[in-house]
């Protein structure tokens, strides 16, 4: 809805979720806080977005040093009953291109 004098809302069709994983598959060694950048979200709204992705198994941290290096899991279907049968993969490539093999687990999805 607009207001008089008010620019047009940004409208979205991406959640907070697929942004992310998205930042994460262009760049598996970024810091969070480059992720909330890019995302324009906080770094707090980041953490709790890598560990429900981590929880749900879609990545996985590995420590490096000082920094965390992410794989991501992207042959997992989606878990929305509308998007039944796309595997995550399928978003994340269409946004980012081909996710070389070294960034991503490969599965087949179900």
């Amino acid at each position: 809805m607009l207001h008089h004098g008010s620019p047009e809302p940004a409208r979205t069709f991406l959640t907070h979720h697929a942004r992310v994983l998205i930042a994460i598959a262009r760049d598996p060694r970024t810091r969070l806080r480059d992720v909330a950048a890019s995302c324009e979200i906080t770094e707090r709204a980041v953490q709790a977005v890598v560990t429900d992705l981590e929880q749900a198994g879609y990545l996985r941290r590995e420590r490096v040093g000082r920094r965390n290096r992410y794989t991501l899991s992207l042959d997992q279907p989606s878990r929305h009953p509308i998007e039944a049968g796309l595997c995550v993969r399928a978003l994340v490539e269409l946004a980012v291109g081909h996710v070389d093999r070294h960034q991503a687990d490969t599965q087949v999805c179900q």
